[in-house]
């Protein structure tokens, strides 16, 4: 059985209800998930998870503060030990598209991880269309 984290943060609750549909459909998958906010995830998390996967709103085209936050605290630490690990990102944004996505992207590839699907970004509140996707991209990391 696969652990899976995900780390998020959400103001609106735009991400949030994101995070829960992709922890419904790792869970459906039979992965064990934490679901945490970022300021509550820390590097135990993330050394003992087998794939983690981030959720953040655009914030002036750059992912959410509490998420870099998360970053900023784990990075000494786990630099040169996430070779490979799997990760996906997720996340909601206005009308500034995907710039937050692809930072949380260029992060996870400074720590050498390893993209495990694509990023799925949605526009403002997600719709039930929306949410399906979340979850499979929840079930497509737990069946890695």
């Amino acid at each position: 059985m696969k652990n899976i984290l995900i780390v998020y943060h959400s103001q609106s609750g735009n991400t949030e209800a994101m995070a829960k549909a992709v922890a419904e459909g790792a869970m459906t998958a039979g992965a064990t998930v934490a679901l945490k906010k970022a300021p509550d995830a820390g590097i135990d998390d993330l050394m003992g998870c087998d794939a983690v996967i981030f959720g953040t709103p655009n914030y002036f085209s750059y992912m959410a503060g509490m998420v870099k936050d998360f970053f900023d605290r784990v990075w000494a630490t786990v630099r040169g030990k996430m070779e490979n690990k799997p990760y996906a990102v997720f996340g909601s944004y206005g009308g500034g598209g995907m710039p937050a996505i692809e930072s949380v992207e260029g992060i996870c590839n400074g720590l050498g991880m390893k993209k495990a699907a694509e990023s799925l970004g949605i526009q403002r509140t997600p719709t039930d269309e929306n949410l399906k996707a979340c979850q499979e991209l929840g079930e497509k990391i737990a069946r890695l």
